[in-house]
């Protein structure tokens, strides 16, 4: 990959959008990952204002502090850059006390992981609409087309998306050129949502260099090793389960005759 040529074409993609709408800047969350450290970086280039906002919920420690540095070397290198720190735990856990109680049987655990994700995009985007900003979207090709994996309408909900077009490696292939700090280029990448330190692949069961090899397989099965085998179930498991949040919203469309009955 030719990686200052990426760098830059999503830079200049990043500010004629920007430049063609009504909006004066953007607006993402950072969360010491590598992801939003990217997409946190190419807005900066654009010199159009950005607000990094910080969101912790039950975070844990390391993440935050690779956050703060992330934002730091922003604000040190790019001044069009702020930032501000919204602490929503306590958000978090007041909602969660207004919930009813589990019925038997349910697993509260991944709706509340979900839960966080959406409290967080509410936030970025009362930011957006007092800043008349977009909200900058983190997820990549991976994530974003391959396995869904992501929360819809959380780190899902987002005006643009300018890293979906690269799968995981390309984007740390990026970080190292837009001098993304060795914290985050070294860290398992994680989606921060568990107020753990559970790694993506703890999650998935497979490394992204595996779901980047399963999504461009179309080889001979027969041929795959006992490993191989097992990405790429797991790769076609999720990304049937999905579906949902790749394809665009079902609309029920009522034909003339039956419109018009």
């Amino acid at each position: 990959m030719k990686t200052d040529a990426v760098i830059e074409h999503i830079t200049q993609w990043l500010k004629s959008y920007i430049e063609n709408s009504p909006c004066k800047g953007f607006v993402i969350g950072v969360s010491g990952g590598i992801d939003s450290a990217v997409s946190s970086t190419l807005a900066a280039r654009t010199g159009f204002p950005l607000l990094c906002v910080e969101m912790p919920i039950h975070q844990h420690e390391s993440q935050v502090s690779r956050a703060r540095e992330h934002i730091d070397f922003l604000e040190a290198n790019y001044p069009n850059v702020s930032s501000v720190e919204v602490e929503l735990t306590q958000t978090y856990e007041t909602m969660r006390s207004a919930l009813p109680d589990l019925q038997e049987g349910q697993d509260e655990q991944m709706a509340l992981v979900n839960t966080r994700a959406r409290i967080r995009m509410s936030t970025l985007y009362y930011f957006a609409a007092l800043n008349s900003a977009l909200v900058v979207g983190t997820g990549n090709k991976v994530e974003d087309f391959g396995i869904g994996f992501f929360t819809k309408y959380g780190d899902g909900g987002v005006d643009l998306s300018p890293i979906a077009d690269l799968v995981k490696t390309e984007v740390y292939a990026l970080g190292a050129g837009l001098g993304v700090n060795d914290a985050i280029l070294q860290a398992a990448p994680t989606d921060g949502l568990w107020g753990d330190d559970r790694t993506d692949e703890d999650q998935i069961g497979a490394s992204y260099p595996e779901l980047e090899w399963a999504m461009d397989f179309s080889g001979d099965e027969s041929a795959l090793s006992e490993r191989q085998c097992e990405v790429l179930a797991i790769y076609r498991r999720l990304n049937r389960a999905n579906q949902h949040k790749v394809e665009p919203i079902p609309v029920c469309l009522i034909p003339a005759e039956v419109r018009l009955a």
